[in-house]
């Protein structure tokens, strides 16, 4: 018998996740004291998602570290190395920009904060805000992430290398990878060598220990969804239904019909074959909610399953887990708009421009700092003239169904990545993609 696919495991358990974590949520809705069972089911699965996730995040930095130093060690020349960077910053920085005018043109469009008065009111009662101590904390890192767009060339270059790897600042840890390895290909012959098998060596241990996690991705995929469908507000998500489903349609239409454009015009590459090539790490990214701790996965599916050699995705990966963040930047353009249509302020053409400026550029500014998502929405309101009093009622609100939107929205920024990687593969000639083909370069 034909052994069932990791991607089938990992679908199955994301839609039992989906039965037990709405049918306990259903089944103690009007009930105060939440029985024995409920807080079982919660604890057992959360101890099982919090297991895998810390496995993934484990992987996380000497993965990245090995990935890069390699991949640009492999470059080798100097030109290949400019060509590559040009081309992957070019590439994510258009399809950021055209994810956050998808946003744009969807919350104008369907203007989901035109609501009733009665609903308005309900919503603004303050039964929605989210948590004082983490507003506050978010407040003083918005601040620090405001100056994180101005500081980020300072960021880039970590005081201690140490201490970036142990507070997850990628991209310190990314530019000096980038440093090391392109130094590494200027080394005499022998030096070299002696290096790259080094590290070759390292990269494919890291990988063999990631292909043991991800084994148990179904696993894992249970224990983060359920608990996260037990505890969300089922009747406030109805509330922001119309809210959700302009994020959502936004991130499809990104998802199915401009990146299947940019893969068909820039590789000539059916999208099908890709979704189903990338369809592990979507899902896994869809659980876990963080494009850093699915990084092992994608560069699994986009080397084994996608055929893109480890040349490019070693090197375009990466850089895209921490500064090609598609999702995020349209779910940002959304939320400001919608709260400004939600609180009555008027934004102008101008102001909204200011506002795609400012989502690409907090999408990358405050990669790293806890609570990114929310910290970037509070610098971007602050900047067009939101009141603070109004800021801590609109952020509190959107939260509400933030973590679902959260799991799309990563999902999004996985697919980017792997778009950009492939799409960036063919342009250096490399053929013989998908599904166990070796691809070669001309």
């Amino acid at each position: 018998m034909k052994k069932l696919a990791l991607h089938w495991k990992i679908l199955i358990a994301l839609c039992l996740a989906f039965m037990v974590g709405l049918w306990a949520n259903f089944s103690t809705e009007n009930i105060s004291e939440k029985p024995t069972w409920f807080y079982n089911i919660h604890y057992f699965s959360n101890f099982f998602g919090t297991l895998f996730l810390n496995a993934l995040k484990m992987l996380v930095i000497p993965l990245v570290m090995t990935s890069i130093i390699c991949g640009v060690a492999r470059v080798g020349k100097d030109k290949d190395f400019g060509r590559l960077g040009i081309k992957t910053i070019l590439f994510y920085s258009l399809t950021g920009l055209l994810a956050v005018i998808v946003g744009i043109l969807c919350v104008n469009f369907i203007e989901p904060g035109q609501v009733e008065p009665e609903i308005r009111e309900k919503m603004l009662s303050g039964e929605n805000k989210i948590d004082s101590g983490k507003l506050e904390q978010a407040f003083e890192n918005a601040d620090n992430g405001w100056k994180g767009i101005f500081e980020i060339f300072q960021r880039m270059v970590p005081q201690n290398l140490f201490k970036a790897a142990v507070e997850g600042q990628l991209l310190g840890l990314i530019f000096f990878s980038l440093l090391f390895g392109f130094f590494i290909a200027r080394l005499p012959e022998k030096y070299k060598s002696t290096q790259l098998l080094f590290w070759e060596g390292l990269n494919t241990t890291i990988l063999s220990v990631t292909n043991l996690v991800i084994s148990f991705a179904p696993y894992g995929v249970f224990g983060l969804v359920t608990p996260t469908l037990m505890k969300v507000g089922v009747d406030t998500i109805f509330v922001m239904g119309k809210f959700a489903a302009t994020v959502l349609l936004g991130l499809c239409i990104h998802s199915f019909i401009v990146l299947p454009i940019l893969l068909a015009i820039l590789a000539k590459i059916d999208f099908r074959k890709h979704f189903r090539a990338m369809f592990p790490a979507l899902l896994t990214a869809f659980s876990t909610a963080s494009s850093s701790a699915t990084l092992p996965v994608t560069l699994n599916s986009i080397t084994n399953r996608a055929g893109v050699s480890k040349k490019i995705s070693s090197f375009t990966l990466p850089l895209g887990a921490t500064l090609n963040m598609d999702g995020t930047a349209l779910f940002e353009c959304v939320v400001v708009i919608f709260l400004g249509q939600l609180f009555g302020i008027e934004m102008s053409w101008v102001t909204q421009s200011t506002v795609v400026i400012m989502a690409l550029l907090t999408s990358i500014g405050v990669a790293g700092i806890p609570s990114a998502s929310l910290v970037a929405i509070i610098v971007i309101l602050h900047a067009v003239g939101f009141p603070q009093s109004i800021i801590a009622t609109g952020v509190g609100i959107v939260f509400v169904v933030d973590r679902l939107l959260d799991m799309s929205r990563t999902a999004v920024n996985v697919l980017g990545d792997s778009c950009a990687a492939v799409i960036i593969g063919k342009s250096e000639g490399e053929t013989g993609y998908y599904f166990g083909k070796q691809n070669q370069s001309k």
